[in-house]
């Protein structure tokens, strides 16, 4: 079992879940995030006032699967988002040694699905 953590565009989240549909994944948690990476943001003038932007928003999306999943979910995730500039996001996947599904009591993979 892996946790996927993926962090992408706002504007992508769309592209990206349609993707996960085509590819069986329907089991996700979804949030908005701000952070700043590469990009490091950019400078903005409201009413003459020069201010500097350096956390920008994000989504960030939390995917726990069984291990067959893994490549077809990232793969779907990156299909999804990907535009080919600066900022398209990051994939993180972390080991996920337990998982229990609270109304069945069911454990590890059962419990994702």
């Amino acid at each position: 079992m892996k946790l996927i953590i993926a962090l992408i565009q706002p504007e992508k989240l769309p592209d990206v879940k349609q993707a996960l549909f085509n590819a069986a994944v329907h089991k996700m948690t979804v949030t908005n995030v701000v952070g700043c990476g590469q990009q490091k943001g950019f400078t903005e003038t409201y009413r003459g006032v020069v201010t500097e932007v350096n956390l920008l928003k994000k989504v960030r999306l939390d995917i726990a699967v069984n291990d067959d999943f893994v490549k077809p979910t990232i793969k779907a995730i990156m299909n999804g988002a990907r535009t080919g500039r600066i900022g398209d996001g990051k994939i993180f996947v972390l080991p996920l040694e337990e998982c229990y599904r609270i109304r069945t009591g069911e454990t590890n993979s059962a419990a994702i699905g």
